[in-house]
């Protein structure tokens, strides 16, 4: 039964997002009432604890939008400037084939956008790309939604896992005991977000190898003349040849480096390796490129109400920014991040030295922020950079920044309810009821329920939470304690089911419903979301049970266990 009430505010978000089709604002609320009211009256937790935990609820949530703004700003300010219509002009260059585009663009492009950006930013610049470049608008968002998996789990700069899983995890007894037992005592969450980093890069990295087969064969079975997916078969070595040259540095970066540039640095290699290759035509078959059937032909439901002209508007008009131009806002960003980020030099103790923390209410439960080692803080520095560097005019700016500050708004409401929500149901022990928190009493009963082969389910699990909150970071931060537990319940590595529940939350962005109506709205597709994620559905099939067939393995050969 305590299983079943701490299931509680997550069934009424499943309920109210997909049952009522309500909007995540509308049930985010709802679901914050819900388990403030079983943690007060259920489970007896005193109320200045459910205040201390909502507030810092409040401190993530603006860490968050910080993120969010920072990340919207640069795209905003790379659009206004024209910096962004001269990327996606580049790309037309490189191959008349589809297949090579889609891989290029949605892949590889797509992956370094959500290493620099996440929270939905590749679709908001790949989408319009592609159907600039003439592919269909439904083409185009199932395409930008299929990338987003392999390299969500460090998207934004790791904030997945250095927000997500570190505070679902951090000061939590029974895991502060297990990293103990592992010898990383006291908490040393660098170690630990490496440590995970590793597996999940590694799992992400196996399963991932067939999403560009599996983006080509979508893109000629649903969208080509011939309805034929032996048509997007037949580009096979050359869409190996891309998996490879991101998620083989991928990996390295991620034992190197840490969980912050495996995304961004591994998109950014696999583009410098792919793309001569694919401007020599190589592994590409021989022939007539192939290509989507003429406009006349295309199906009503392909099209949205949106027409993008690349070659139109302010950017071609006002602005004249060069390739190189152009592209150095973003390697600033990766530049900054890596410099930002590396032990060896100062830069990252300055950072993290303006530190505000607090107890709350005397609680335990901690704020714990360092503003300027915030990734928005960089994303901001960036684009006041980029508004020198393209010379832009003071309408330009400011319309970028009007534009970011609305589109932050907008999702703040969801969030402002959503991150409070998750602490809530994360600070429930100590109650005078005497029940377990509630991610533990959950853990109890799935691993009840389940026993020994929960791990497969897990990635699912963690899927389930990307689709109802909308973020892999907010599904880590609801779901890693519960993994975690549910590992240690059935005897397992739990550090695996931290990993698989990384993933699986990564995945769900393949259906997340916010990310699919964000994608679809870009190119006038609204109203059609449930074609979309009819079709996406498949894919997060294949990666969730993959990945848990796969962790399973992993776990039954003992690989990569705590301490080794």
């Amino acid at each position: 039964m305590t299983a079943f009430l701490a299931f509680l505010p997550i069934l009424v978000v499943v309920v109210l997002l997909v049952g009522f089709r309500l909007p995540a604002s509308r049930a985010m609320p709802v679901s914050y009432l819900v388990a403030a009211g079983l943690a007060l009256f259920v489970w007896q937790v005193p109320g200045v604890q459910v205040a201390a935990a909502s507030i810092k609820g409040l401190s993530l949530t603006l860490r968050l939008l910080f993120i969010i703004f920072g990340a919207i700003l640069l795209l905003n300010t790379l659009k206004h400037s024209g910096a962004l219509a001269v990327i996606r002009n580049g790309f037309t260059n490189i191959s008349a084939d589809r297949r090579v585009q889609v891989i290029i663009i949605a892949w590889l492009f797509g992956a370094f956008i959500e290493g620099a950006s996440g929270f939905g930013a590749p679709a908001a610049v790949t989408v319009p790309l592609m159907v600039g470049l003439g592919f269909p608008a439904m083409a185009g968002v199932v395409a930008g939604m299929i990338i987003q998996s392999t390299p969500v789990s460090f998207g934004a700069v790791g904030t997945p896992i250095l927000v997500g899983v570190n505070d679902g995890l951090k000061d939590h007894d029974n895991v502060l005991a297990a990293i103990d037992k592992w010898g990383y005592a006291p908490w040393d969450s660098l170690t630990f977000h490496g440590f995970v980093g590793v597996k999940v890069a590694l799992l992400h990295a196996i399963v991932g190898t067939m999403i560009p087969l599996l983006l080509v064969v979508f893109m000629t079975r649903f969208f080509g003349k011939n309805r034929s997916a032996r048509e997007g078969l037949a580009v096979w070595p050359f869409a190996l040849f891309a998996s490879f040259a991101l998620t083989v540095p991928y990996v390295l970066v991620a034992k190197f480096f840490g969980p912050e540039f495996p995304s961004l640095l591994g998109a950014l290699i696999g583009l410098t390796i792919v793309v001569p290759v694919a401007k020599r035509g190589w592994l590409v078959p021989k022939g007539e490129p192939w290509d989507f059937p003429p406009r006349a032909e295309w199906e009503a439901d392909w099209t949205g109400e949106v027409e993008i002209d690349l070659k139109s508007g302010q950017a071609g008009e006002t602005y004249k920014v060069g390739v190189f131009t152009a592209w150095l806002p973003y390697l600033l960003l990766a530049g900054l991040l890596v410099l930002t980020r590396l032990e060896a030099l100062p830069l990252k103790a300055w950072l993290r030295s303006a530190q505000i923390k607090w107890d709350v209410f005397g609680t335990g439960i901690f704020v714990d922020e360092t503003p300027l080692y915030v990734p928005g803080t960089v994303f901001i520095v960036v684009s006041l950079i980029a508004v020198v560097l393209h010379r832009m005019n003071g309408a330009g700016v400011s319309t970028a920044w009007c534009e970011s500050l609305k589109t932050t708004a907008k999702v703040s409401v969801a969030l402002v309810f959503t991150v409070p929500m998750v602490q809530v149901f994360l600070n429930t022990g100590d109650g005078l009821a005497g029940f377990e928190k509630m991610p533990i009493a959950l853990a109890n009963g799935v691993a009840t329920l389940t026993g020994g082969a929960y791990p497969m389910l897990a990635p699912v699990v963690g899927g389930f939470g990307a689709f109802v909150a909308g973020s892999n970071t907010i599904s880590n931060m609801m779901f890693s304690l519960f993994q975690f537990e549910v590992g240690v319940k059935i005897g397992v590595d739990a550090t695996w089911m931290v990993a698989l529940q990384a993933v699986g939350g990564a995945a769900g962005n393949v259906i997340c419903v916010h990310n699919v109506v964000a994608a679809s709205a870009v190119v006038g597709l609204t109203g059609r979301e449930g074609d979309v994620i009819r079709k996406t559905l498949l894919v997060f099939a294949y990666y969730a049970l993959a990945a848990g067939a796969i962790g399973f393995v992993f776990l039954k050969l003992g690989l990569l266990a705590p301490g080794g």
